[in-house]
């Protein structure tokens, strides 16, 4: 099996002979995912940061892009460009969550101070 750098090892390899890494590319006989499927959360993450679902669903999009781009990482799985769309979705959806909070405290202050 092949190590990230290339090198080539033994089956049974637990790091490489060469440069001593643990990690080994994906698809290679040390039962990591096969390089091309594609990563379920990454997919997950995108789908929540378009539909947001009462802002839940942009935090589901930003826990589940994070996680996705470190599995990605380290398997070698595809859908990282999801991935990174569904975090740039889910910071929408957390930006505009939280301007709606705002314009929210003002509108609620603003009719307390025309009553007085």
């Amino acid at each position: 099996m092949l190590c990230v750098k290339g090198h080539n090892n033994s089956d049974d390899a637990k790091f490489c002979n060469l440069c001593g890494t643990s990690e080994f590319q994906a698809g290679t006989s040390n039962g990591v995912a096969a390089s091309g499927s594609l990563n379920g959360l990454a997919i997950a993450s995108m789908v929540l940061g378009i539909v947001w679902i009462y802002w839940i669903g942009s935090i589901l999009a930003l826990v589940f892009g994070y996680v996705s781009r470190r599995q990605i990482k380290k398997t070698g799985q595809k859908g990282e460009g999801f991935a990174l769309a569904g975090i740039v979705l889910g910071w929408v959806g957390v930006g505009i969550l939280v301007l709606v909070i705002i314009l929210a405290i003002a509108a609620a202050s603003n009719q307390t101070t025309n009553f007085n």
